[in-house]
């Protein structure tokens, strides 16, 4: 495992703010929202990134082609749920980072047609840059805003480039060397 990106001081602000639409609302509200917005726009995948969002989604028969959960909702440890899930792989990610492994992880999983859980030793937060770029087009990305509802992010491709002028804007420890 290496670290391709780590977050920077001055982008940490800069990714508090949501990336796509926020639903705002209890998790009810946010739920019959996005299942609204599911039936709208029929995404061809819907990918979760967080334990809350995804155990909502699971609950309210979202079903996901990825969940990114790493155990823990506002960081502090939960209990692991149960998903219908087909495959579950691990992935170690620290904090404040993505790694090679992290990276392939979600590229290689996204190209399979199983619905698939990674669980991560670590963080998953910046994840969902990752699950965006390497999404099929027109996809949901879907994560929690803390104290707000849930953010549903379309993976167009003016979003692609937006995450890959935010990832070029990280630290990337291999350029150093």
């Amino acid at each position: 495992m290496s670290i391709v990106y780590s977050l920077s001081t001055e982008l940490r602000a800069k990714l508090k703010e949501p990336l796509g639409t926020l639903v705002r609302g209890s998790f009810d509200e946010t739920m019959n929202r996005l299942i609204d917005m599911v039936r709208e726009e029929k995404p061809p995948c819907i990918v979760s990134v967080g334990d809350t969002v995804s155990k909502n989604l699971e609950k309210n028969h979202i079903l996901t082609r990825l969940s990114i959960i790493d155990n823990k909702a506002m960081r502090r440890a939960t209990r692991p749920f149960s998903s219908a899930a087909e495959k579950a792989l691990r992935v170690r990610n620290p904090k404040a980072t993505i790694t090679d492994e992290a990276i392939a992880a979600i590229r290689d999983s996204l190209r399979d047609n199983s619905r698939i859980r990674i669980v991560v030793d670590g963080e998953e937060d910046l994840l969902t840059l990752i699950a965006i770029l390497y999404a099929p087009e027109d996809s949901f990305v879907i994560y929690g805003q803390p104290y707000e509802g849930i953010v549903v992010v379309k993976a167009t491709e003016a979003k692609k480039k937006e995450i890959t002028g935010i990832l070029n804007s990280m630290e990337n420890p291999r350029k150093a060397k």
